[in-house]
C-alpha cells in the first residue's frame, strides 16, 4: 500500500486553488478607474515653455484625445488633435506625423533648456520644459 504524505498533498491543494481562484485578486490595476484613466498624459495638461515664446498647451479632450495649442516656431501657430500611444501624444502637424514625449531639457538640443528635467519633446530642437 502506498503511502501519501498529507502536508504535501494539502500543500498542493491548497497551491492550486490559490492560482485558480481570481475572485480575491488583490493586484493592483495598471490604470486608475478615475476619470483620468482615459487620459494616459493627463498629468501632461497645462503650459510647457520652450525658447523665443514657442510653447505648447495641452488640455485632454474625449476619451484618449488632445488638444495641442502650439507655437512651434517663429511662424507656426496652430491647434493640433492629439492622440494616446504607448510612446507619448502623437499628432499631424503640416503633413507630418509627431509624438510628443517626454524628455529632458539637455535632449531637446536647445541651450536655453539645458539643465531642465520635467520636459516633453517633439524632435531634435523642439522641446518645451516646465520651470
Amino acid at each position: 500500500m502506498r503511502f501519501i504524505n498529507p502536508i504535501i498533498t494539502g500543500a498542493t491543494v491548497l497551491l492550486l486553488t490559490a492560482c485558480s481562484d481570481t475572485s480575491t485578486s488583490t493586484a493592483i490595476p495598471e490604470e486608475s478607474t478615475t476619470s483620468t484613466s482615459t487620459h494616459q498624459y493627463a498629468g501632461w495638461e497645462g503650459k510647457w515653455v520652450g525658447v523665443e515664446g514657442m510653447f505648447v498647451e495641452i488640455t485632454s479632450d474625449a476619451p484618449g484625445q488632445y488638444k495641442l495649442e502650439m507655437q512651434s516656431d517663429l511662424d507656426s501657430y496652430g491647434t493640433y488633435e492629439g492622440t494616446d500611444t504607448p510612446q507619448g501624444i502623437e499628432f499631424t502637424r503640416d503633413g507630418q506625423v509627431f509624438t510628443l514625449q517626454t524628455g529632458t531639457g539637455d535632449e531637446t538640443g536647445l541651450k536655453y533648456l539645458t539643465g531642465k528635467s520635467e520636459c516633453l519633446i517633439v524632435k531634435s530642437g523642439e522641446g518645451y520644459c516646465r520651470d
